[in-house]
């Protein structure tokens, strides 16, 4: 029997018919897709818009009244169901894999776990959201009992009102909100089967990778979220870096990274040397901040007792589309990496299909 979906709040029962806008706010923009799944995922609308500096930092909603404006404009504009599920990534979230006695019983596990979960999160369970799934665990060896591996999730429950305060008052209406993370697998692993971990034993997993303002990781075998993590290294971090070396506005220097990138030699690019230059310096400091956490992440996962060996990497959100960013990590990390885009998404260009690959995710179904 499948395993039951991720979800902060429950998902409402839809007709077939319905669709569901997956949301996706960062610092300094929203991004949006209206997508639906009958035999194939159809893309329906895609929209993004700017956010005041300042509403959105450290993966938590600062502005309210702005937010809720400009998710008020931005759906107004563009025409999209009112009905969404919002991506949460940040580090009031807490994500834990747990070995437990294989309980079949779903509500004796359910006890289990939260009785399990008291010691290993270290947030008070009675002011959080919790949710849990199976995705893995061990037969009975050796006159051993069977055990199965559970990721648990706890999110604040103050920080999830606060995240849904904005889109209720932009008039939405949320079904669900779910991890990021959890989105992104789906966007890029939409091929793979459901079930993918438990019918290829010998499989190997894959790293995910989403650089925006933050880095949200993620390691799957098939479609099974195995270990996820939100990493403080991002392009928040070298934006911000880049303009206080140069004076450029948040968003002018964000333009400047997309313009130099890591690929081509300084003397090939326009613009003035020393802007250009500061640039570069700013860009490989980020991407060696990026790499240092996937190794770190790397070897935090393959420490634990029913870690699966990483075999590669794929990277999306906005920061995949800077040129020569995978070329630059691959001899670092020494592993293949590559840039996923969803087939979905193929009509659009590189940097808008980079920018709105996860919250196409949140919007399918879990």
């Amino acid at each position: 029997m499948p395993s039951p979906p991720f979800s902060m709040i429950p998902t409402l029962k839809k007709t077939r018919k319905d669709s569901v806008v997956g949301l996706e706010i960062e610092t300094g923009s929203i991004g949006a897709v209206e997508a639906e799944v009958n035999g194939k995922i159809s893309v329906k609308a895609t929209a993004t818009c700017p956010i005041s500096p300042g509403a959105f930092h450290d993966g938590e909603v600062t502005d309210p009244v702005s937010v809720a404006s400009a998710l008020k404009d931005l759906f107004s504009a563009n025409k999209l169901s009112r009905k969404v599920r919002l991506g949460i990534a940040n580090q009031r979230v807490v994500v834990r894999t747990l070995r437990l006695p294989a309980i079949e019983n779903p509500e004796e596990l359910a006890a289990a776990v939260r009785f399990a979960a008291q010691e290993q999160i270290a947030m008070p369970l009675d002011q959080a959201v919790m949710d849990h799934r199976v995705v893995g665990g061990v037969g009975a060896i050796d006159g051993a009992a069977p055990q199965v591996d559970v990721m648990v999730v706890a999110a604040r429950r103050d920080m999830i009102a606060a995240s849904l305060k904005p889109l209720r008052e932009a008039g939405l209406e949320p079904v669900g909100v779910d991890l990021s993370a959890f989105g992104m697998i789906r966007a890029l692993g939409s091929g793979v089967a459901e079930d993918a971990a438990d019918t290829q034993a010998g499989a190997s997993a894959t790293l995910y990778c989403s650089v925006s303002d933050v880095t949200n990781l993620a390691v799957a075998k098939g479609r099974t979220c195995l270990f996820t993590r939100v990493a403080p290294a991002g392009l928040e971090d070298t934006v911000a870096s880049l303009a206080s070396v140069t004076g450029l506005p948040p968003e002018h220097a964000r333009l400047w990274l997309d313009h130099v990138g890591l690929g081509r030699p300084l003397g090939e690019i326009e613009g003035d040397p020393d802007t250009v230059a500061r640039t570069r310096t700013a860009m490989e400091q980020g991407a060696a901040a990026l790499v240092d956490e996937l190794r770190l992440s790397l070897d935090f996962y393959g420490a634990q007792e029913a870690a699966v060996p990483v075999e590669q990497i794929i990277l999306c959100g906005p920061g995949s589309a800077i040129p020569g960013l995978v070329e630059h990590m691959v001899p670092a990390l020494g592993m293949p990496i590559e840039t996923g885009r969803p087939v979905a998404l193929d009509g659009l260009d590189a940097t808008s299909a980079a920018r709105l690959t996860l919250p196409l995710g949140l919007a399918l179904e879990q």
